[in-house]
């Protein structure tokens, strides 16, 4: 895995119009209000780098999904430049119809570039939008990891075209964590992959089958796991018609004298709600009716210790429904574990995230990826076009 890209911090910006392709897309109430800024924090670095460096900014980014062609008020940029502005201690101006010019940008100011997605072509990659961007710029920076598995024109196209291409602090962040993490790890290698369903992570499975030496599955899952070696899982979330597949995934963890440690004993219930009744019981106890909602103290217990043990750590996904108080036991214990592991981890998707909050251990996880299908299509292995545009211009 030889991910060699050009570095924002390779190339002098100084007095260079500079094109930062950032990941602003924000979660906002319905007055427009923006709730979580998350986003817009971890893309301060790379604008800060970039005006302390005498840069003229243009940054931009989507926003929701948005028709092209048109900007509703849900799609607007507006409440980000208001927010980036508090961040970077300064005026922000939003700038639309940007693609054709028109605009002015010194040094040391910067200016947000309306949602790129209201722009027609935007989402098939379209060359002469790419063209017309590229125009805009010196040099053309991706920060925005999160969207590196899509190619669109502000995503890709740009990056064939601009004068300079390279990766922004948070991009550069991202490709090294990750390739440490799967590239050549410390041994061993653990993988915790939770979620409802097997089918939107089973090409992800396959592939960490061929390279970790536990691979740690929960949550739904779990289940369907279960069921194929054999266990009964009542009216667990499942999916029956994927067993084979599961049994796959174990023959290849089992051919390289590595395994899938399954649960010995789970947290039940009748329903899943904040009163529901959780139940611990061994796994040869569970009922017709029950539906298992969380991993038992003890296979929590077995796998933190696999966990302790481990060199490098993936975590994508939680083990129970961790949202509930009551099937949360198993999640905590694993995310203590990481924390206190002297593994490198790394996590990443929606859920990993909300866990990691929820148990307050940012602080003691390596590297916290900030993309959710871009950080998955890694882990599978797959090329992303954006950093595949990056690498083509690394020898420019």
């Amino acid at each position: 895995m030889n991910l060699q890209v050009k570095k924002l911090t390779d190339l002098d910006v100084r007095g260079k119009k500079t094109f930062i392709r950032a990941d602003l897309n924000v979660p906002q109430d319905e007055a427009g209000n923006i709730t979580e800024d998350t986003r817009i924090r971890a893309s301060v670095p790379t604008i800060r780098y970039c005006l302390d460096q005498g840069a003229a900014v243009m940054v931009t980014s989507h926003l929701g999904r948005p028709t092209e062609g048109r900007i509703g008020h849900e799609d607007t940029l507006a409440p980000v430049a208001v927010r980036l502005g508090q961040l970077l201690g300064q005026p922000v101006k939003l700038i639309t119809d940007w693609v054709d010019g028109g605009f002015t940008v010194e040094p040391g100011q910067v200016v947000l570039l309306e949602n790129c997605r209201c722009n027609i072509g935007e989402k098939k990659d379209d060359e002469a939008l790419s063209k017309k961007m590229a125009s805009l710029c010196d040099v053309y920076v991706n920060d925005a990891f999160g969207t590196a598995h899509r190619a669109e024109a502000t995503t890709h196209g740009i990056a064939r075209f601009a004068p300079a291409a390279c990766a922004g602090l948070l991009m550069s962040a991202e490709i090294e964590a990750l390739t440490r993490a799967l590239g050549k790890p410390k041994r061993p290698l653990v993988a915790i992959v939770g979620g409802a369903k097997v089918s939107s992570k089973l090409t992800i499975l396959k592939s960490l089958a061929e390279k970790v030496d536990q691979l740690i599955v929960g949550g739904g899952i779990a289940n369907t796991f279960l069921l194929a070696s054999g266990k009964r899982i009542g009216a667990s979330l499942a999916e029956p018609d994927l067993v084979k597949e599961a049994h796959t995934v174990m023959d290849l963890m089992r051919a390289r004298g590595a395994e899938v440690p399954l649960p010995v004993d789970v947290v039940v219930a009748d329903e899943v709600s904040a009163l529901a009744r959780a139940n611990k019981v061994s796994i040869g106890e569970v009922s017709p009716h029950d539906r298992i909602l969380d991993i038992g103290p003890k296979s929590a217990a077995h796998l933190a210790q696999l966990v302790a043990n481990a060199g490098t750590i993936v975590w994508n996904g939680p083990v129970g429904v961790f949202e509930h108080p009551q099937f949360a036991g198993g999640t905590k214990m694993l995310a203590s574990a990481i924390a206190h592991s002297q593994a490198f981890s790394v996590a990443g998707g929606g859920d990993t995230l909300a866990a990691i909050a929820k148990f307050d251990i940012a602080h003691d996880v390596g590297y916290i990826s900030t993309g959710g299908g871009a950080f998955l299509e890694f882990l599978e292995g797959r090329t992303l076009p954006a950093i595949a545009a990056l690498q083509a211009r690394n020898q420019d």
